[in-house]
């Protein structure tokens, strides 16, 4: 397989103010690079706080509210738990190999679910979604109760699992994980309810290439950054990246403007970020404001080097399939070809039988 097929990336789903969010990432991967054979990464407002792999063997916590208010039960049964998900990703990746006639190659089988709730207005949300090699596979319309096919090859799958593994995975989206995304919540309560502003840079490789304002370091993940011309929004010539985690539990984002030096030069161009932590920040383009982009290094800070690695790609809200942290230390889908379409965010869980919902955590049954 080809490494330069792969991209390590993470995007975490917006959730608007108020709202809070429980999200997990499972990825298993067939042996042929060198990453864990299965990950799981739990999210809470878009923050790390659990992390499980093939190579350590334990459920681990990554940030101290969670580490300060669990004992050794929960960690043990979370353990137990993601080790058995673990065995089923084997057998998943096996058959759905069979079904898509692969008999060699990197392959990967993802799930994501997770649920929402409004402080605000009391609204709940939850989803779930499978992909296999970085497209969609399979996942549940809550509103409906049913599995959708989302390739012709899933219609097997929709069919054995039928009305009553979607009953049940419905009720714990809303019910059970609700419970436990209270909990971390208010585990979590002064982090999570800090406000960080973003620092704002404007990028750009050379002369001719997109000027970049990109924004960093701020928390929460909700932002919005926009360009004006001539103090009019401007649509055209933008293209609004998504939101991505950094190492410190902060974010970032970035907004290009396809722009030519003669046209910036003689009308006024301002990036315009807002985020909750304080008033709009605006940025006017000018020659004193760009910073050079050194040519290895990308516009969100990555070595081109760490570009020819394998990587992994999670979508936004639309997006959503996952692989292994390494280089923004949280999550990866692997995008395999340039074609790459991300998912609509949704639902996922294994192939062959209802899921349970024993414990704080949903369970898989096979594809």
């Amino acid at each position: 397989m080809k490494a330069a097929a792969l991209l390590f990336i993470i995007s975490v789903h917006l959730v608007s103010g108020g709202s809070h969010s429980l999200q997990y990432f499972y990825t298993g991967v067939t042996r042929g690079i060198n990453v864990p054979e299965f990950t799981d990464v739990g999210l809470v407002d878009g923050q790390q706080f659990v992390y499980y792999d093939s190579n350590i063997r334990q459920m681990i916590p990554k940030v101290d509210w969670i580490k300060n208010n669990e004992g050794p039960e929960y960690w043990n049964s979370e353990t137990l738990n993601i080790q058995g998900t673990e065995a089923g990703f084997k057998v998943d990746i096996g058959t759905l190999m069979q079904r898509f006639n692969h008999s060699s190659g990197v392959h990967t089988f993802q799930r994501m679910f997770g649920c929402e709730l409004d402080d605000v207005t009391g609204a709940i949300y939850g989803y779930e979604q499978f992909g296999y090699d970085g497209a969609d596979f399979i996942s549940l319309d809550l509103k409906s109760t049913s599995y959708v096919a989302l390739v012709p090859l899933d219609e097997i799958t929709k069919h054995r699992w039928g009305g009553a593994c979607a009953d049940q995975v419905k009720s714990y989206l809303i019910g059970t994980c609700i419970d436990w995304l209270k909990k971390y919540v208010d585990y979590g309560k002064i982090i999570l309810a800090r406000k960080v502003p973003p620092q704002v840079s404007l990028l750009q490789r050379d002369p001719s290439s997109p000027v970049v304002c990109r924004a960093t370091g701020f928390y929460p993940d909700k932002v919005k950054i926009s360009w004006q011309k001539d103090g009019q929004d401007l649509h055209e010539d933008v293209d609004v990246g998504e939101t991505l985690p950094n190492h410190d539990g902060t974010f970032q984002k970035r907004a290009e403007l396809k722009v030519t030096p003669d046209v910036w030069k003689k009308n006024q161009f301002t990036c315009v970020v807002e985020h909750k932590s304080g008033d709009p920040i605006h940025m006017i383009l000018t020659e004193k404001k760009i910073r050079t982009i050194s040519p290895g290094i990308n516009v969100l800070g990555i070595s081109a080097a760490c570009n020819n690695v394998p990587v992994i790609v999670a979508g936004l809200v639309v997006a959503a399939l996952v692989l292994i942290a390494v280089v923004v230390g949280v999550v990866m889908v692997v995008k395999r070809r340039s074609g790459y379409k991300k998912a609509r965010r949704e639902y996922y869980t294994q192939l062959s039988a209802p899921a349970s919902q024993s414990g704080l955590r949903l369970q898989q049954t096979e594809i």
